[in-house]
């Protein structure tokens, strides 16, 4: 996976097997790293979030792709509301400024 600076410490995380979908999931992407690392490498045999990122991407584009959309979507619309909010918080202040130097003079 390429390095794109700063990741999110969940990828990190070693995946438990607590349901039928992660236990298949885990499995899965193992395999697919001990072929990838051979017989020559070790592997302690855990599975991170980001092991799952890789092999998800590389054989399941569409699925990566419809996540990473939608989280933009959302980032995008949370940004607006954050300006919306920002701009109301800015013009109560303003007024509140503006009412105080009258109130002085």
């Amino acid at each position: 996976m390429e390095d794109l600076g700063e990741k999110s410490p969940e990828l990190e995380k070693e995946v438990e097997k607590d349901t039928p979908l992660k236990e298949w999931l885990v499995d899965y992407v193992g395999t697919e790293f001990q072929k990838k690392l051979g017989e020559v490498n070790e592997w302690d045999g855990s599975v991170t979030v980001e092991m799952i990122v890789e092999v998800a991407s590389r054989e399941f584009p569409e699925f990566m792709m419809a996540i990473a959309e939608e989280n933009w979507i959302r980032g995008y619309h949370q940004a607006l509301v954050d300006v919306k909010e920002g701009e109301k918080l800015y013009r109560e202040e303003l007024k509140k400024q503006e009412e105080k130097n009258v109130n002085e003079e």
